[in-house]
């Protein structure tokens, strides 16, 4: 089960909605539950389509949340052309054991990938 704090969905959407049409990317951490997030730059050649982090980026993010006490909880970007689904892309390209929740047209989801399983999202 993953715990999000209402206003980090506010302001993840509001992240995503500022990279539209391309593919956002970022981090949420926290301690028990979701508190913060990291916006990250979408260098992927084809950032209409998707998306990879810039991995200088994640680095500096990840050392920054650590010395804020802060765990890396998930990781989520968006599908703006579809459903909020893992693509075969994603699932192939999955290195992090945490939760990677996706935006799409038709709301947002959370997976545990490369194997797909679903993970419960609460806000509160």
């Amino acid at each position: 089960m993953l715990y999000v704090r209402r206003r980090i969905l506010e302001e993840t959407r509001a992240h995503l909605a500022r990279e539209h049409p391309k593919e956002g990317v970022g981090l949420w951490a926290g301690r028990r539950e979701v508190e913060a997030l990291v916006p990250l730059p979408n260098v992927h050649e084809r950032p209409l389509w998707a998306y990879r982090a810039d991995p200088l980026a994640v680095l500096r993010a990840l050392k920054a949340l650590e010395a804020q006490g802060l765990g890396l909880l998930a990781i989520y970007h968006s599908h703006p052309q579809g459903p909020a689904w893992p693509s075969e892309t994603d699932r192939k390209e999955a290195y992090w054991r945490v939760p990677y929740v996706i935006f799409g047209t038709d709301g947002f989801r959370a997976f545990l990938l490369p194997e797909g399983q679903e993970v419960g999202i609460v806000v509160v």
